[in-house]
C-alpha cells in the first residue's frame, strides 16, 4: 500500500507541520464496499489542505481509505505530536473515536469535523476530542491553527465555529461561522496530497474504467426532513463554469480517468449554469462520461438533452417512495409523476438511471410499500437501492421521533443507523419488502422484454417468490421494534 506522506517527515524534522489530516474510513472494514469497490477520495480534507497550504501552513494528509488504524497509530507514535484533524461521519464514528484515543495517548491535539461531530459535540469532547468544528472547516481551522501556534488561549476562545470544553468541563460553543461566499476564490482540492492513482487503479481492476470525483457546488436548499444540512446549511453556492471546466481539464491531463463522478447534491439545480457549462466544455473540446445526482423536479427535457450532450451516462434520482402521501410527509417537494417522467426522459436519451428508495419512514403502511413496488415497475430504472430510514440527529425527522428512539448499544459503539424507533415495523418486515420489490420488478422486466415469457419457468419462480414475500410481509406486519 502506498501512503502519500513523503513530506511529513521533512515537515516534522523542521518542526513546521501545523496539521495532519485524516478521515477514519477504512475500506478493508467495509464488507459492502469491498463487494462494490467504487471508492472515492476524501475531497473534504483535500479542500482543507489546499486552503491552508496556500496560506503557508504545513499540512499533510493520511488517506485512511487504503490504510488501517494500526498504520495510522504507528504514524502518530513515530512523529512529534502536533494537531490532528479528523473528518468524521455517522458511519465512521467508531473509527473517529479510536483515532482520537490513539492520538491523545501520544500527545496530539485532536480537532474533529465533518457532518456528524457538531451534532454530538458533548459526546465527542467527552471521548477526548479537543475541538469540534461546526460547518465548513477552512476558515475555522485557519484561525484555530494560528491561535494554537501562538499558544493564545484568548484567541482560541474567539475562533468562531468551534465547540470545546472550558476548565470546568462545560461544553462551550463559540458561535456560528460565516460561510465562504466566493467558492471561485478557493483552490481546488489538494489531490496531490494522496494517491489518486490508487483509486483509479482499483476502479479499473474491478470495473474496467477509472473514475475521479468533482464537486461544483456546496449545499442543498431543499427541505427533506430526514436529510442533514449540518455542514453547509440550506444554501447553494456554485463555482463558475470556467472554474469547474478548468479543474476538469486539469484532472483529465493529470490523471487520465475514464469517467467522472459529479458529486453535487443536485447537479441540475441551476439550468443557466448547466447551459453555460455545456458551452464552456465544448469550447475547450472536453467531453468525458460522468454520472451525477439530481432531483426529478429539476430534470426537464432541455436538461436531459444537455446531460446527454455533456456525456452523462447515468443519473441518480432520489425517489424514496412511490407513495405521494409519504413524499409529502418527508417534504420532498417532488411528485411520483415527476420521478417517473424524469426516468423516462433519461431513458429516451440513452442515459442510465438509478433510484434511491427508503423503507420505514414514519407513518408508512403496507399500501405505501405496494405503491412503491408499482412505482419502480413503472419506472424500470437500470439500478435501484433501498435503505431503511434512520433518524440523523439535527434533522426534523430526528426531532419528530426522538421520544421513541431506543439505542441498542452505547453511543460510542453504534451510529444513528442503529437507532430503533419504538413501534416501527421490524427489520424482518423490511427484508420482506425488499424481496417483494425485487421479485416483482424482475418479473415485470422479464415480461416487458419477452411477451411470451409470462408462463415460463423463470416467470413462475419469480411469481412464487413474490407471493412468499407478500405473505411474509403481511405476517410480519404485527412485529414492531420495542
Amino acid at each position: 500500500m502506498t501512503v502519500r506522506l513523503v513530506a511529513v517527515e521533512e515537515f516534522l524534522i523542521r518542526g513546521t507541520m501545523d496539521l495532519l489530516l485524516t478521515h477514519g474510513y477504512f475500506l478493508r472494514e467495509d464488507p459492502k464496499e469491498l463487494q462494490i469497490m467504487k471508492p472515492y477520495p476524501p475531497l473534504g480534507i483535500l479542500y482543507l489542505s489546499s486552503h491552508l497550504r496556500r496560506l503557508g501552513f504545513g499540512v499533510e494528509a493520511y488517506d485512511s481509505t487504503f490504510g488501517s488504524l494500526a498504520e495510522l497509530s504507528g504514524l502518530l507514535e513515530s512523529y512529534k505530536p502536533g494537531v490532528l484533524g479528523v473528518y468524521a461521519t455517522l458511519m465512521t464514528r467508531g473509527n473517529a473515536l479510536a483515532i482520537t484515543a490513539a492520538a491523545k495517548a501520544r500527545g496530539w491535539t485532536v480537532v474533529l469535523g465533518g457532518p456528524e461531530p457538531s451534532n454530538y459535540a458533548s459526546e465527542y469532547l467527552a471521548h477526548g476530542a479537543d475541538f469540534i468544528v461546526e460547518g465548513e472547516g477552512e476558515l475555522t481551522l485557519q484561525e484555530l491553527l494560528l491561535a494554537l501556534r501562538a499558544n493564545d488561549a484568548a484567541a482560541v476562545a474567539n475562533v468562531r465555529g468551534l465547540y470545546s470544553q472550558d476548565i470546568s468541563g462545560r461544553v462551550v460553543h463559540s458561535g456560528p461561522r460565516e460561510q465562504i461566499a466566493d467558492l471561485n476564490a478557493q483552490p481546488w482540492p489538494d489531490r496531490e496530497r494522496i494517491d489518486i492513482e490508487q483509486y483509479i487503479r482499483v476502479w479499473r481492476e474491478h470495473h474496467g474504467k477509472g473514475s475521479v470525483s468533482v464537486i461544483t457546488a456546496r449545499g442543498c436548499p431543499y427541505h427533506c426532513r430526514w436529510c442533514s444540512h449540518s455542514t453547509y446549511g440550506k444554501t447553494h453556492r456554485r463555482r463558475s463554469v470556467e472554474n469547474v471546466a478548468a479543474e476538469v481539464e486539469w484532472i483529465l491531463e493529470r490523471y487520465h480517468p475514464d469517467m467522472l463522478w459529479m458529486a453535487d447534491d443536485v447537479f441540475t439545480i441551476h439550468y443557466g449554469w448547466i447551459r453555460s457549462y455545456l458551452s464552456e466544455v465544448k469550447r475547450r473540446g472536453i467531453r468525458i462520461p460522468f454520472e451525477c445526482i439530481t432531483r426529478a423536479d429539476r430534470l426537464t427535457s432541455e436538461m436531459a438533452d444537455a446531460l446527454a450532450e455533456l456525456g452523462c451516462f447515468r443519473v441518480w434520482v432520489g425517489s424514496e417512495s412511490g407513495s405521494q402521501r409519504l413524499l409529502d410527509a418527508m417534504e420532498r417537494g417532488v411528485t411520483v409523476d415527476e420521478v417517473q417522467r424524469a426516468i423516462s426522459l433519461c431513458r429516451t436519451r440513452g442515459i442510465e438511471t438509478g433510484m434511491f428508495l427508503m423503507w420505514g419512514y414514519d407513518g408508512e403502511e403496507l399500501a405505501d410499500i405496494e405503491a412503491t413496488v408499482e412505482h419502480v415497475k413503472t419506472c424500470l430504472p437500470d439500478v435501484f437501492f433501498t435503505t431503511v430510514s434512520y433518524p440523523i440527529k439535527g434533522t426534523p425527522y430526528y426531532s419528530e421521533v426522538s421520544d421513541r428512539l431506543v439505542s441498542p448499544d452505547d453511543w460510542a459503539d453504534m451510529s444513528d443507523r442503529e437507532l430503533r424507533i419504538r413501534g416501527r415495523h421490524s427489520r424482518r418486515y423490511f427484508q420482506f419488502a425488499d424481496k417483494l420489490l425485487r421479485s416483482e420488478v424482475e418479473l415485470h422486466q422479464l415480461r416487458c422484454q419477452n411477451s411470451g415469457a409470462g408462463d415460463s419457468p423463470a416467470a413462475r419462480e419469480l411469481e412464487s417468490q413474490a407471493a412468499l414475500a407478500r405473505r411474509g410481509l403481511q405476517d410480519a406486519a404485527q412485529e414492531v421494534e420495542a
